[in-house]
């Protein structure tokens, strides 16, 4: 990777802070462009700067991590947002991905998946821990195991939804399916049809709204 991925990062717990500025700037790949210790001072920082990615609390002073990039997005910021918090409820998932965040990763991550995440989303991919996973599919489970679709997406097309769900990647996706990566890609493109939705977080929060996956009580 030859250009450097210039981050911002915004939380107001100190340590935290701090502890983030000290691994990430220690990667030759990253560069740290500012900090701040709540979000309307990150909100005015990141005026005048320019940033790949955006490392963001929710429960922050003055204006939270919602709330900052419900500004950005306002304002068409290029910026790609990645919420890194304790915070797993599923009200802040939803309301987050709706607002097209494309990683969401809890506090306990350990480096690596860190640093994984910020090597994706930056690359346009989407990153999610694996709990955030657990709780989008809990939500589309219900209390289930089995389900049945309500839409007119088809088998395929629900197979290969599951496995999005799964955060599996095109290539995995399609070697487990027998299908090559580009039918995968074709597959996605008519769900986001199908489904008005504007990209993969959509699809989602498309999913758990309209209940697509519902208990099968047979």
């Amino acid at each position: 990777m030859n250009k450097s991925i210039r981050l911002f990062v915004a939380d107001d717990h100190p340590m935290i802070l701090e502890g983030l500025v000290s691994f990430l700037s220690q990667i030759p790949e990253f560069k740290i462009c500012g900090t701040a210790s709540n979000g309307l001072l990150a909100y005015e920082q990141l005026k005048s700067l320019e940033v790949d990615i955006l490392l963001t609390d929710i429960q922050m002073p003055q204006l939270n991590g919602i709330e900052l990039v419900e500004r950005l997005i306002a304002e068409n910021r290029d910026v790609k947002v990645i919420v890194l918090t304790m915070f797993n409820d599923v009200i802040f998932v939803k309301r987050l991905l709706q607002l097209g965040v494309m990683g969401y990763v809890l506090k306990d991550v350990g480096k690596n998946e860190l640093r994984q995440a910020i090597e994706t989303v930056y690359k346009g991919g989407q990153f999610y821990s694996y709990e955030i996973t657990e709780i989008m599919m809990s939500k589309l489970r219900g209390n289930g195991v089995g389900f049945s679709l309500k839409t007119d997406l088809t088998d395929r097309e629900k197979e290969i939804l599951q496995l999005i769900l799964e955060q599996k990647s095109n290539r995995e996706i399609a070697d487990q399916l027998f299908i090559s990566a580009r039918t995968v890609e074709a597959h996605k493109r008519n769900m986001l049809e199908k489904t008005g939705s504007k990209n993969l977080a959509g699809l989602i929060i498309y999913a758990i709204e309209n209940e697509i996956f519902k208990k099968n009580n047979s």
